[in-house]
């Protein structure tokens, strides 16, 4: 598909789908599917490879967030048999995870003292241009990244390492995985591309505390965020850096640049945590956010949900949104002015070199000539739209007009001299 199609997604709340679909999400129905913390962690044990598995690692209370977390899942019951297994299934991986992390901590405690300084963070909205961002940034050879592979599977199981093709397993399950979503929601990929090596957001890593807001992506879950919300986040916050340690022991360097939109509500944690980083804020326009991310979403529910729910996953995205950027506004000036910049979408999407120059200007850092033939190579590679983009109409597919969603946001708009793109 080439970057100047244009995409309008016919059927987006009422799927009509094909016979492969039909068939996966039928067959997936009548698996029973044990969301019982006791279940999910004799699955974890196993799946972690480790004879004896640490998984509270000195914090008994994970046993309560994973309790949680299952019951938000059991609690939704407009999920689809196929949902509930991959909920699980990721249950399972981040516990194994946290069990070989702490596996890994116990043999090697100078990991504890390895340092992550002046981390690079993109902090914003979803859809306001901070995966184009962190994966040009990512494009300097001198930084450290995340790519989604490992995001997924951050610590290799025991006696597991590359085979004779030197493709490591972790990898090749997530291209395996990737390859399936092509196959049964292909226009993902239009929408937001995370093929195995593309740069993923560090709340997959936190994910392993069981303390991210990623559960509400793949879920409708009031329980879940109301939770999340009351956790201790500087707790959270510093066994992240426990992880980014961990990782930079196994693959180094350890100059780090961070991405992801939960940070914007916990701004107090995250300069807590990192407070030598150097922080760019991304804005846009929040009925183009929610727009962009309720389509996303409600495409990808043909395969979780048993119905999608237009309005329900409309109303519950606004007030998410709305929520994020209270908190972003609120806990702004948290972030000290000489370690941060905010840059406005259309900006960016204008000239976004000019983007990364203030941003490494900001933060002390040479944009030699060598970076910038790094920078340049990845964005010839990866115009905007190279998949080609999907075609959007919040008032035809949620019953919604911009201008109300737009009321709602007016003290953003305040803040930030964002444009309205809708």
């Amino acid at each position: 598909m080439s970057g100047s199609t244009i995409v309008r997604i016919e059927d987006l709340v009422a799927p009509q789908l094909t016979p492969d679909q039909r068939s996966v999400l039928d067959y997936m129905s009548s698996r029973e599917t044990d969301l019982s913390p006791q279940t999910v962690l004799a699955m974890a044990a196993k799946a972690s490879g480790l004879t004896n598995p640490d998984f509270e690692g000195g914090d008994p209370s994970i046993h309560e967030r994973v309790g949680a977390y299952l019951a938000a899942v059991e609690a939704d019951g407009g999920l689809t048999g196929l949902a509930r297994v991959v909920q699980q299934g990721r249950a399972v991986r981040n516990l194994a995870s946290r069990a070989l992390l702490n596996d890994l901590v116990r043999r090697n405690p100078e990991i504890t003292d390895i340092e992550i300084p002046a981390p690079l963070i993109v902090v914003g909205l979803p859809r306001s241009g901070t995966t184009h961002l962190v994966n040009l940034l990512a494009a300097d050879p001198r930084r450290r990244a995340l790519p989604y592979w490992e995001s997924q599977e951050p610590f290799p199981k025991p006696g597991e390492g590359p085979g004779p093709d030197g493709v490591d397993p972790r990898f090749a399950r997530r291209q395996a995985e990737y390859d399936a979503e092509k196959a049964f929601v292909p226009l993902t990929q239009n929408m937001h591309d995370r093929f195995p090596a593309a740069i993923e957001e560090e709340c997959e890593l936190m994910d392993l505390d069981f303390s991210s807001y990623t559960l509400e992506w793949h879920i409708r879950s009031p329980q879940w965020r109301d939770y999340y919300l009351g956790l201790n986040h500087d707790a959270h916050y510093a066994h992240l850096k426990t992880i980014l340690q961990a990782l930079t022991f196994l693959r180094g360097p350890n100059t780090w640049v961070l991405k992801s939109p939960m940070h914007f509500e916990h701004l107090g944690p995250l300069i807590k945590t990192f407070p030598d980083a150097t922080i760019a804020f991304t804005h846009r326009d929040p009925v183009a956010v929610i727009q962009s991310a309720i389509t996303m979403l409600a495409y990808g529910d043909r395969m979780r949900r048993t119905s999608i729910e237009p309005v329900q996953l409309r109303d519950y995205w606004i007030d998410r949104i709305e929520r994020l950027l209270r908190a972003g506004v609120r806990d702004r000036e948290l972030v000290p002015a000489d370690q941060s910049i905010d840059v406005l979408f259309h900006e960016f999407m204008a000239n976004d070199m000019a983007v990364v120059e203030q941003f490494y200007e900001r933060a002390g850092l040479e944009l030699d000539r060598g970076t910038r033939n790094h920078l340049a190579n990845y964005l010839a590679a990866n115009p905007r739209g190279k998949h080609g983009q999907v075609s959007y109409d919040l008032q035809g597919d949620f019953g919604i007009s911009p201008a109300e969603v737009r009321e709602r946001f007016g003290f953003y708009f305040d803040r930030f001299a964002v444009k309205p793109e809708i």
